[in-house]
């Protein structure tokens, strides 16, 4: 029913071979996508993500509704306002 298949990878750009077991595996869980990525990839990307539970890295900023100094968890980019998590929750509440 199933034949290997080859694919390119999406991050090094080399082929790899899915093969007929991996798309009934894929097919038994209910997938619908192909994968994108190699297993080197595949496996270097989970590797360099961070630990369930870890501490986020955060950034400096300034909040734009109260203009107190603040951290983010992303890196702010200038082209939309940034709030404090106090104005951000209050915004949401207000709708």
């Amino acid at each position: 029913m199933y034949e290997d298949k080859t694919l390119v990878c999406r991050d090094c750009g080399n082929e790899f071979i899915w093969t007929a077991g991996e798309q009934e595996f894929y097919a038994e869980k209910g997938f619908q996508n192909e994968p994108t990525r190699c297993r080197e990839c595949r496996m270097a990307r989970k590797a360099n993500r961070p630990a369930p539970g870890a501490p986020r890295e955060m950034h400096d900023a300034i909040c734009a509704n109260c203009g107190k100094e603040c951290k983010v968890p992303f890196v702010p980019s200038g082209d939309r306002p940034v709030y404090c998590s106090e104005c951000f929750t209050a915004m949401q509440r207000n709708g």
